[in-house]
């Protein structure tokens, strides 16, 4: 693991602090309500101004051309500054990396500088009602239309993130019924506000709408859509499902930052809830291991290697370490964590953020999905009577 800096990298550093910590807006309204999902647009165009947005993309498309230990050094800096929830992170971090890999050069040109400066916000549109952690039980269809030169795609998505104030979304429909379970799906993009599409959010615990059903009736798409080829769905799904549960969804910063506030919010209550100080330090200890694992992946990856099944076990990592430090901090405000607005502990941020925590879980691949690719993939176990590893 290469923890030492160039001198060129130690620049990137100092340059990308200076104009965060110049910029940043702070915390924003939830990025899952109409007024918020303008100021975060606006946040992101800001970004991609000054070149901030992403910062790892080619130059053509908007960014630096950065490596990955600068795009880590990056993430740091931002969460260290402050800054807010990227409304754009759908495109950015999940889509982009697939239209690089497998998409046209006209499906670079087309959608990758919209996505950077956040005129263009993607939703996440995979799970169904009966396919959730099972992608490959997918029953959205598309059926191909030869005198158009494009699919019809009918079905049903719920759990999309970002669909109720998003522009256009990416997802699996099943191409070929008579194929197998895995084979037969085709990657497509396309516009929410496509005729035959509607969109209906789902309202969450905080009463914002984080996510949206989307229903599919008759609803048109091109070739010039289809992303990474017919039937070859699953592979590219693969490679969006390596990049979320692996280096690419939440880098260590966010953690990092998080850990160092509840170190200063057990300074200023501590005392008064002595019984936490162990899981305080626990959770500082784990943000810091899993920044030191993200350098070690990050040299592994720049000396040719790659994020296999391991991802898994990054996100499990990951996803409960939020959940268990944002319940360290709401134990150590006690009754003050229902308080909101100014004045408030931190503005009500804690609760806000540790409801969005209790997703990590679930999201990217739920946690006992992970763990049977752990022990299936990883740790070479057999697979039980049922199919599934035990």
């Amino acid at each position: 693991m290469t923890l030492e800096l160039s001198a060129e990298e130690e620049a990137f550093r100092d340059e990308a602090r200076t104009w965060l910590r110049a910029n940043s807006p702070g915390r924003l309204p939830s990025m899952d309500s109409a007024e918020g999902a303008v100021a975060h647009r606006a946040w992101e165009a800001s970004l991609a101004a000054a070149g901030w947005s992403v910062v790892s993309w080619p130059v053509e498309y908007g960014g630096r051309g950065a490596s990955l230990t600068e795009w880590v050094l990056f993430e740091e800096e931002y969460y260290l500054a402050g800054c807010p929830t990227r409304i754009a992170q759908n495109g950015i971090s999940l889509l982009a990396p697939i239209i690089l890999e497998h998409g046209t050069p006209e499906q670079r040109q087309a959608y990758l500088s919209s996505m950077a400066d956040g005129s263009v916000v993607w939703a996440q549109a995979w799970s169904e009602p009966e396919a959730g952690s099972d992608l490959a039980g997918i029953r959205a269809r598309a059926e191909r239309d030869e005198d158009r030169g494009g699919w019809v795609l009918n079905g049903q998505k719920t759990w999309s993130s970002r669909a109720a104030f998003a522009d256009r979304g990416f997802g699996l429909f099943r191409s070929d019924p008579d194929a197998q379970r895995h084979a037969g799906l085709t990657y497509f993009l396309f516009p929410l506000d496509a005729d035959g599409i509607v969109v209906r959010p789902i309202e969450q615990l905080d009463g914002d709408a984080g996510f949206a059903e989307i229903f599919f009736s008759d609803v048109f798409v091109p070739d010039s859509d289809v992303l990474g080829g017919v039937g070859d769905g699953w592979r590219v799904a693969m490679s969006t499902a390596g990049n979320e549960r692996g280096l690419s969804l939440r880098s260590p910063g966010r953690f990092c930052a998080a850990a160092d506030r509840l170190v200063d919010l057990w300074r200023e209550r501590g005392e008064a809830v002595a019984s936490v100080r162990d899981a305080v330090v626990d959770a500082w200890i784990r943000a810091e291991a899993y920044r030191l694992y993200t350098w070690q992946t990050v040299t592994h990856v720049q000396a040719g290697g790659s994020v296999g099944a391991e991802g898994s076990l990054n996100k499990i990592f990951w996803s409960e370490l939020d959940v268990d430090l944002h319940e360290t901090a709401l134990e150590l405000l006690g009754a003050d964590q229902e308080l909101r607005g100014p004045g408030a502990p931190a503005e009500g941020s804690w609760v806000d953020d540790h409801l969005f925590a209790l997703a990590g879980p679930i999201y990217a691949g739920t946690n006992q999905i992970q763990r049977n690719i752990v022990a299936e993939r990883v740790l070479g176990l057999p697979r039980g009577d049922s199919g599934r590893a035990r």
